[in-house]
């Protein structure tokens, strides 16, 4: 990408290329040459890429300047793929848009660099207590190098929290803070705030300046989804909820006949721990690999399986769309103003009137979810 446009090698010239002699060929005499590839001028729409794509019948479109450069490749998959999944987060290139987490030490400014140089459309900074002088100095260092880079902030769970962080110059704010399901900050440093309260306070206040808010922890099923988003978030982290499916990493296993996948948390001994990896969990908890005693703020466990995302993600979102059917909202952001016009109220709901919410008086059932 941006050299000279000599030819195309795609896998088709090769996929017959076994035998070790071949792997000596040269690429010219596989490459399918410059002059007789379909090519297109830096500037076209991608309607009309698609038109040549679908005329000429090539697999390949590359884009080339006026120097004979090549500054882009459009692919017949890609354009599939924009038809088949219309609602993908794409950038102004059409491109998918990719975020990267980094932590607030100094030596995360050259990682920071690089992935600015690799093209990264976010950086997420990466603390369970967000409201720092650490990290507001990177906040203020991204912003000030980087102005275009959008910055998401965490985690915060206070307005006092959030108006720190907006200062800065975050973009976005991640909120939660011992609400997640592997979590333990709550119950071992007595540090954190009910979920529901810390969306809606710190949602509440960063509207004000156009900042959104992402509901981390506590998510277990739609209508946790639908709670966070009626209290102010703009969308929600799934961690354990996802984390069962068969595209999360990990390895399937089976504890009396269940079939179960191992999760654990970064602030979990057995995360700290690891080798290679450690040292991500460790340095987001400020410890180090030689200290005596380290403090776990996680546990390690295990969640049953859920199958494909392929099919879990519709299930979610058509229980969004019901949700938000049975409220009368016909969208989140009006569902996040009839919260905040009081025409969408909460209401506290007794030990028995969960218990009746549920399913009950029943001597057997199955759940099934989809």
């Amino acid at each position: 990408m941006g050299s000279i446009l000599v030819g195309i090698v795609t896998s088709r010239d090769i996929d017959f290329i076994i035998e070790k002699d071949e792997l000596n060929t040269k690429l010219k005499e596989i490459m399918t040459p410059k002059s007789d590839l379909v090519t297109a001028e830096a500037g076209i729409t991608l309607q009309e890429a698609n038109r040549i794509l679908e005329k000429s019948k090539k697999g390949k479109l590359p884009i080339i300047n006026e120097d004979e450069e090549l500054v882009a490749l459009i692919a017949r998959t890609d354009l599939k793929k924009s038809r088949e999944f219309p609602n993908a987060s794409k950038d102004e290139n059409n491109q998918l848009l990719v975020a990267a987490a980094i932590s607030t030490r100094d030596e995360d400014k050259e990682r920071l660099d690089m992935l600015v140089t690799a093209g990264v459309d976010v950086v997420i900074i990466d603390s369970s207590q967000g409201n720092s002088i650490f990290q507001i100095a990177m906040i203020r260092y991204i912003k000030t190098k980087y102005p275009k880079m959008q910055v998401i902030g965490g985690n915060v769970v206070t307005a006092a929290q959030a108006k720190n962080l907006i200062d800065a110059g975050v973009d976005g704010l991640r909120v939660g803070m011992g609400s997640g399901s592997i979590c333990i900050t709550q119950e071992v440093m007595a540090v954190g705030r009910p979920q529901g309260t810390a969306v809606y306070k710190v949602a509440e206040y960063a509207r004000r300046f156009g900042v959104p808010v992402i509901a981390d922890g506590g998510i277990q099923n739609i209508g946790h989804i639908m709670k966070a988003l009626a209290l102010g978030a703009s969308t929600v982290m799934m961690g354990s909820l996802l984390a069962g499916t068969t595209e999360a990493p990990g390895d399937y296993f089976y504890q009396d006949g269940v079939r179960l996948k191992k999760y654990r948390g970064m602030g979990s001994l057995e995360a700290m721990e690891q080798k290679g990896a450690g040292s991500a969990a460790m340095d987001r908890y400020f410890h180090k690999e030689n200290d005596n005693v380290k403090v776990a703020q996680g546990v390690s466990g295990s969640i049953v399986d859920k199958g494909s995302v392929l099919r879990f993600l519709p299930y979610l979102v058509r229980g969004l769309q019901h949700g938000c059917q049975d409220i009368g909202a016909r969208s989140l952001s009006i569902l996040r103003a009839m919260m905040y016009s009081g025409e969408l109220k909460f209401e506290r709901r007794s030990p028995s009137s969960q218990y009746e919410g549920g399913v009950h008086s029943l001597h057997s059932f199955e759940k099934r979810l989809y």
